[in-house]
């Protein structure tokens, strides 16, 4: 192994003329630690001591070079690189080409090779990778002034931008850097007859192609606030139990959502629905009815894709609460708040500006509840945006709750006075009628849930009804990039 190693890396040094000195380093140190076990490497050498080879010791004084402000704008600039074959072949040469892009069985290089440079082109242009390029050069010249940690507080969030910006740029460029070395080791393969290199080299292609079409997806998410938890609020609309019974259907619809992404779901506030008039065996079957629920979703990038299903959801059904089996129509309406870090600038909130109100918890009964004022509503009085919480087990408990999803509310309506955000971000829930839904979930007469801005639908409203939802939440994300995109 150790010598095909060898091989790969001569090869590579061949093929790289161009190559940086502190590339090839970064190679010889790799293979080094991987292949630990080869005799052919002193692998407990400190870095010192490999230096001490005539051509390894050019390396250290190749990169003191770049040591101090330099080296970031040095770095700036790898970023922004393009990559190419030995032959100058780019990504946009391979598009221009044309090549045939079959199955992942096939065994084309050509068709790998496509399939990659396509995925590569498509995630430049998700990142917007002109503005990506300039954002960079700006927050290099910043991190150039010598006044610059004067101002710690922007100094640090400089410098996390930068290093954010440029990590993405970093990590595209890497994927063309290994596309092209595959496409040189295979040209060469073919020239020295070596199957091996040629069938390894395939392979790797395969591994990276795979790997991209999931990068494509991460693309998709590449807003300011996309990491970030959120909370997800259901409200019913006009329709008394029908559509609070629909309200509570959605709630769980997200939450198996949630869960089938393995995030984390905790319940934050639930108000119980009135069900006077309901007989016993359908007040034993809807127990869990509600007007308005909010849950908190933990999980990489969980605002960035719930922030996709904000706005009415309509439901058409025979109604189980009708003895005459009549067909009805119900809304609920779902909004997404972001739960910003704690490098955002949060809203501060004045003990002197809450109304705090304490009352008895409802909802099913159990030890202190229903017999305690346990339950937190808390009232932001210049702004006069609420928050309650009733599922904690102490008054203590609830209150932190209350007073977190408070914060969020009131961070998101500063967002959206600085920067006029777009609807995903807007904090008051969607018009809740005919005509303003985004989305239609039909169990009859035929069965259908149907996405009004996408026009994606599925032919099986119950799986999405137990949290099947990734389907309409990237159909939207990616045609409302690519809107985006155009109108740029």
């Amino acid at each position: 192994m150790w010598s095909l190693i060898q091989k790969r890396l001569c090869r590579k040094i061949r093929l790289h003329s161009s190559i940086t000195p502190s590339c090839l380093l970064n190679s010889v140190s790799e293979h080094q630690f991987h292949y630990s076990s080869s005799p052919a490497c002193n692998h407990t050498a400190p870095r010192s001591a490999i230096g001490a080879d005539k051509n390894i010791g050019l390396f250290s004084s190749f990169d003191a070079k770049w040591r101090g402000s330099n080296f970031m704008r040095f770095l700036s600039s790898q970023a922004a690189a393009e990559a190419s074959t030995s032959d100058g072949l780019t990504v946009g040469g391979i598009i221009a080409n044309n090549w045939v892009i079959y199955d992942e069985n096939e065994s084309d290089w050509k068709s790998h090779a496509a399939a990659i440079a396509q995925s590569i082109h498509l995630i430049k242009k998700r990142l917007r990778w002109k503005k990506l390029i300039s954002k960079l050069e700006v927050l290099s010249k910043e991190l150039d002034k010598p006044d610059l940690w004067d101002n710690p507080s922007h100094a640090g969030k400089i410098s996390r931008e930068h290093g954010s910006v440029m990590g993405k740029m970093k990590e595209v460029n890497a994927f063309e850097q290994e596309l092209f070395e595959h496409v040189d080791m295979i040209k060469l393969a073919r020239e020295e007859n070596d199957a091996e290199l040629e069938s390894e080299s395939l392979n790797a292609l395969l591994v990276l192609r795979r790997h991209l079409k999931e990068k494509e997806l991460e693309a998709l998410l590449a807003g300011e606030h996309d990491p970030c938890p959120c909370f997800i609020e259901v409200q019913a609309g006009a329709g008394g139990t029908e559509s609070m019974d629909w309200a509570s259907m959605v709630m769980q619809m997200y939450k198996r959502w949630a869960e089938n992404r393995h995030f984390r779901v905790t319940v934050v506030e639930e108000i119980p629905g009135e069900l006077a008039g309901i007989k016993v065996f359908m007040l034993l079957y809807h127990e869990n009815v509600f007007t308005r629920a909010t849950i908190k979703v933990d999980g990489d990038y969980a605002y960035g894709y719930a922030k996709a299903e904000v706005g009415a959801h309509r439901l058409v059904r025979i109604s189980p609460f009708d003895s005459n089996k009549r067909r009805h129509t119900s809304f609920a309406s779902v909004a997404v708040i972001p739960i910003l870090g704690d490098d955002f600038s949060h809203v501060q909130i004045n003990e002197s500006d809450l109304r705090i109100e304490r009352y008895r918890s409802g909802g099913p009964g159990g030890q202190h509840a229903n017999t305690t004022d346990s339950a937190v509503r808390i009232t932001h009085i210049p702004t006069g945006v609420t928050a309650s919480s009733q599922n904690e087990r102490s008054q203590h408990q609830n209150k932190a709750s209350a007073m977190a999803v408070l914060q969020s509310r009131l961070d998101q309506l500063e967002i959206v006075r600085q920067a006029q955000i777009n609807a995903e971000h807007t904090q008051s829930l969607t018009d809740i009628n005919f005509g303003s839904q985004i989305r239609s979930y039909v169990l009859h007469p035929y069965r259908m849930v149907k996405d009004h801005r996408t026009e994606y639908e599925v032919s099986d409203p119950d799986s999405v009804l137990q949290g099947d939802v990734d389907g309409f939440i990237l159909s939207f994300l990616s045609s409302s990039l690519d809107k985006d995109i155009e109108d740029d």
